[in-house]
């Protein structure tokens, strides 16, 4: 449906890469590496988000590194949508939510680097899964996106190992909290 309100492909990519996880950085070669598409599209688009100062630049050995605003007035809002055209906050409410003594949860991997692609990796942090349940959801889960998703389940001790850097990890559901 996104493509149908939004007609440039490259605009959304964007969107997808630097709104779903607000850690994600990239320059403009690594985009049109990444995209498989011309520098020249890619910074009109940069430019314009730039321009609406949804995304921030800076200077790295002379790259323009961009990434999102998390300060603008639409991040969260744009964040929400994003999740939603890519299916994981079907997910989170269907799988993440219901299933035993669960802390956190969060999307690994492609996913969290705002790349989206076959599939989805979850690392569910908690203890007393009911497993059968959970493939159950995780099969349901499934008939409704365009991805696998696989998932990993450690107990909170064993968490820190497991949990990658900001830029390969977002942090998708945490016990007490609304996301």
């Amino acid at each position: 449906m996104l493509e149908n309100l939004i007609t440039s492909k490259t605009r959304i990519k964007l969107m997808i890469k630097f709104f779903i996880n607000s850690d994600t950085t990239a320059y403009l070669r690594n985009l049109s590496e990444e995209f498989g598409e011309s520098t020249n599209g890619i910074r009109q688009e940069l430019n314009r988000f730039e321009d609406a100062k949804l995304l921030e630049s800076r200077t790295e050995q002379n790259k323009k590194v961009y990434q999102a605003n998390t300060n603008h007035p639409y991040f969260k809002d744009m964040h929400h949508l994003l999740l939603k055209y890519v299916g994981i906050d079907e997910i989170v409410d269907s799988v993440v939510k219901h299933i035993g003594e669960l802390e956190r949860g969060y999307i690994i991997n492609d996913f969290a680097q705002g790349n989206p692609g076959n599939i989805l990796d979850l690392l569910l942090v908690g203890k007393n899964f009911d497993y059968d349940y959970l493939n159950k959801l995780v099969r349901k889960a499934e008939e409704s996106v365009s991805f696998k998703i696989r998932y990993i389940v450690v107990s909170p001790e064993e968490a820190a190992q497991f949990i990658p850097d900001n830029t390969k990890s977002l942090l998708v559901w945490s016990a007490g909290d609304n996301f």
